[in-house]
């Protein structure tokens, strides 16, 4: 009689956490709003809209919605986190594929740089504004802004 083989292990994929960000600052520079949506494996949904009482740009409001839905994930003891916001720069900041010689900026970058190392696994990727609706809403009413993007004019400039 032959031993039947063991059978083989399935691979244990991780549990993976879903992120989104988005930072306002109205005008640009001025007041900064910031928005995170935290869905969990099972669907739970977990919003957080803020207004920082501060102004600065719409880059540094980006980064600290970046470190909201890092405080949100830590918080609900996630390891496997994939974030997405629109802003191209900040993703491109955290990854190492840009830099910023901004002082207060380049510190953020590094601080959440350090936090990200903590989770087992991160990925952080741009996404079209479109896509980030949710994150974006939030951020626009932490400071009372419609939720509605502006109507943008149709039509051809005039050329004087």
């Amino acid at each position: 009689m032959t031993p039947t083989p063991a059978p083989q292990e399935a691979a244990i994929q991780p549990v993976v956490w879903h992120a989104w960000f988005d930072g306002s600052a109205a005008p640009n520079p001025g007041k900064i709003g910031i928005g995170a949506l935290l869905v969990a494996p099972d669907g739970i949904r977990t919003e957080k809209s803020l207004p920082l009482n501060r102004c600065g740009c719409n880059n540094e409001a980006e980064l600290h919605a970046l470190s909201l839905v890092l405080d949100m994930a830590e918080a609900a003891g996630a390891r496997t986190l994939a974030i997405r916001g629109d802003s191209k720069a900040v993703a491109d900041w955290i990854v190492g594929t840009d830099s910023t010689e901004i002082e207060p900026l380049a510190t953020l970058v590094t601080s959440i740089r350090a936090r990200i190392s903590a989770f087992g696994n991160v990925s952080i990727c741009w996404t079209p504004r479109h896509k980030n609706k949710e994150a974006d809403r939030l951020s626009r009413r932490a400071l009372g802004l419609s939720e509605a993007e502006p109507a943008r004019k149709k039509g051809r400039r005039r050329r004087r």
